[in-house]
């Protein structure tokens, strides 16, 4: 019985999915088309797949540009690049076949789908005993609210990045370990993102013996990195150099830098200053981790490196916000603790509230197509309060991964 519901669950999934592709295409991609940021990457992996180019040559970011504007980048236009990891390549070669219209509709459904199964392993990791009425409102809340529609309307990888390192805290939870290490692996797509996390989740594995885990990043992201080479060997000193012309067309870094460049005109010198007093509270809850065995803060700190990723590193987007959901679906569930109902009111204010402040934000502030530096600012700031006085909470709570188990 239960094999025959999980099958039929099964079925009704893909037509849902597949109804969504159709209706995504019919009413969206193919009368709007859109989602630069995937469109970057989906025609650099087209143009090397189809047209045999390197997908950072300037042949290929010609392709690039000539798709979102119809024509070369002008001087003070920002001109596309792939600027990503190499082995972006296959995993958005399955949708190179196809015309981009249709790609882009099924990759707005894939991070769709992102956002949705993030929530439902957040439930089971955090054991949230969750109400009809309240999933049915993360459900629409997590698609919808300002951070992850911008990151769908721009078709940002950034949500599927979110998702697998929801998916790997909650394989390390179950010790599925070679899914965890998998998974990490595949997220190193957006380095920006996991800088951090990554080596610190690494160091974790070896501190704590969890040598599959590590193992099995180790493996992947090896045999991604082999592959890249024997196909493009020139492609790191080619993305690297895209990355290095990267400042030169935006015109926002990270919060730090926002608050210290462009609010308190404070340059380099104020930027790194807070940058460093960051870091230096990072590696003291990193020490406490690794040096001391602290294995209470080890959630703590994964959290604690996940909002100082996104304050200080040399650039970030707000669809990036999107991590954020791991730390506030945690205070979400502990509202609940106690007094379910109450709980459930204060669960409905805060997300009403996430909801309508950064949409509000946006459209107060917005001006032609960008946002507004102010846009930036809030919710990681508040995330670092918030974590900060805390602390101690989460020292004291259960495991969530469950990293230093062995």
């Amino acid at each position: 019985m239960n094999k025959t519901l999980v099958f039929i669950a099964v079925i009704l999934l893909i037509v849902v999915a597949v109804g969504n592709i159709i209706a995504t295409h019919e009413y969206l991609t193919e009368q709007h088309p859109g989602h630069n940021d995937f469109m970057s990457r989906w025609e650099g992996a087209r143009s090397f797949w189809r047209d045999g180019l390197n997908p950072y040559g300037e042949r290929a970011s010609r392709n690039i540009q000539e798709r979102i504007y119809g024509r070369a980048a002008g001087q003070d236009e920002d001109p596309g690049y792939f600027a990503y990891p190499f082995y972006t390549v296959f995993l958005v070669w399955p949708l190179v076949y196809v015309d981009y219209a249709w790609a882009s509709a099924v990759w707005m459904v894939l991070l769709e789908a992102c956002l949705i199964g993030a929530v439902i392993l957040l439930i089971d990791l955090y054991r949230w005993r969750v109400g009809p009425g309240m999933l049915t409102l993360l459900l629409f809340w997590t698609v919808l609210y300002y951070f992850a529609a911008r990151g769908l309307l721009l078709g940002q990888p950034s949500l599927l990045v979110y998702f697998l390192y929801v998916l790997v805290f909650w394989a390390l939870n179950k010790r599925s370990d070679v899914l965890a290490g998998m998974a990490l692996a595949l997220s190193t797509i957006k380095p920006q993102m996991g800088f951090l996390l990554v080596p610190f989740l690494l160091l974790c594995g070896l501190r704590f013996g969890r040598t599959t885990f590590v193992g099995s990043f180790v493996a992947l992201w090896g045999a991604l990195m082999i592959l890249s080479f024997a196909l493009q060997p020139t492609w790191f000193g080619d993305w690297i150099e895209q990355l290095r012309r990267y400042p030169s067309y935006t015109a926002l870094g990270a919060p730090v830098w926002i608050v210290m460049n462009y609010y308190l005109d404070l340059g380099t010198v104020g930027e790194w200053a807070v940058n460093l007093a960051l870091y230096v509270v990072l590696l003291w809850g990193w020490y406490s981790v690794l040096a001391q065995r602290k294995v209470s803060r080890v959630d703590w700190a994964i959290m604690l490196t996940l909002t100082i990723t996104n304050l200080a590193a040399i650039r970030t987007a707000t669809p990036h916000y999107v991590v954020f959901n791991i730390p506030l679906f945690y205070y979400l569930r502990l509202l609940t603790q106690r007094d379910r109902r109450i709980g459930a009111l204060w669960g409905l204010f805060i997300l009403s509230g996430l909801f309508i402040l950064p949409w509000v934000h946006f459209l107060l502030t917005v001006k032609g197509e960008f946002e507004h530096p102010s846009v930036y600012l809030p919710l990681p700031f508040l995330m670092l309060l918030l974590l900060w006085f805390t602390r101690h909470h989460w020292w004291s709570a259960e495991s969530l991964t469950g990293i230093g188990e062995v």
